[in-house]
Parts: C-alpha cells; structure tokens; sequence
C-alpha cells in the first residue's frame, strides 16, 4: 500500500492540536480552571482546524480544506489575540494559571500562529492535490485510525465539557462552577 506522505501530516495534524486541546482538558480538570467564553470559543476554533485536518486525511488533501483550517486558525488567533490584550491592561489580572510562564491564551495565540504558518506551507505543494482520494475509516493506515480516534473523542470531550459548564445557556464570564452539577 502507498503511504500517503500529505495525509500522514495532516494526521500527525490531527494528533498535535488534539495535544493542545487535551493540555487544556489538563489545566480544567486537574487545575481547576475553567474555561471562559473566549476560551471556549478558542476551543471551537481549535476544533475547527481538526475538522479541516481531518478532511484532508479522510478525502485527500484539497484546497477547500486548509482554507477551512486557515480561516479557523485566522479566527482562533484573533480571538486569542483579544484576550491577551483584555489580560494586559494594567490593574487587569490574568484568567487562569500560566503555563510555562504564560497564560493559555497566549499559547493559544501561539498555536493557531503555527497553524496558520505550517498550513500556508504544506497546502503549497500542489502534487498533493492531484491523488487526493476517499479513504474509509477501515482502509486507513493506523496512525490516521488513532488521530482520527484521538480527535473525535477530544471534539466530544469538548462539546460534554462545554454543555456540563455551561448547560443551554450563555457561559458565565468568570465561571467558578459547573452550571449542570452545582445545585440550583
């Protein structure tokens, strides 16, 4: 079988920001940081580009798909951005614990600058282009089958953990409790 070089880095994709979004799955549930709403929709963002990534490993890399990951990754960044620059204001304390030495949004900011960086240069080369084809799940090579398993499953993560936070409303600024488990 012909290993798909293109497909298996957007797999390895996949893997890395289900990375980022579990490390942020570790500083909710371990440190007791709840996200905020411009967190969680830096999540979605996140997701987003999984979604892209995914495409590209499921049906072949097309130029549709790194634009659905750019332009989420532009999304993300600016969102991120704009918490950074709330947290900055003097007399503004920052939300949630740093991570080596910064907060999660500026890591955020980071990640979706990457993003954008590493999918200008893959989507460049156009050879990728021309054999993209549809690959069942059961025809996949393993590495794909695992990031494929590791980002669903951190996408439905995501989703549970964001309904349980929040329930069918608008989030809290600073939410200090899980709205589904804290008694009326």
């Amino acid at each position: 079988m012909h290993i798909d070089k293109f497909r298996l880095l957007n797999a390895i994709g996949l893997i890395l920001v289900s990375a980022v979004l579990c490390n942020a799955f570790y500083g909710q549930f371990v440190g007791g940081d709840l996200p905020c709403p411009l967190c969680l929709l830096q999540r979605v963002a996140l997701v987003a580009v999984l979604y892209g990534l995914l495409l590209n490993v499921v049906y072949g890399a097309k130029p549709l798909h790194y634009s659905l990951i750019l332009i989420s990754a532009f999304l993300g960044a600016a969102i991120a951005m704009r918490q950074v620059l709330l947290h900055i204001i003097p007399g503004t304390p920052p939300y949630g614990a740093p991570f080596l030495g910064y907060h999660y949004y500026t890591w955020s900011f980071v990640v979706f600058s990457l993003v954008i960086l590493g999918t200008g240069v893959i989507s460049a080369f156009s050879i990728q282009y021309s054999k993209g084809s549809y690959v069942s799940f059961k025809y996949q090579q393993w590495f794909c089958k695992l990031a494929i398993g590791i980002a669903l499953l951190v996408t439905l993560g995501n989703a549970l953990s964001a309904f349980i936070e929040c329930g069918l409303s608008e989030c809290p600024e600073n939410p200090v409790s899980y709205k589904l488990l804290s008694p009326p």
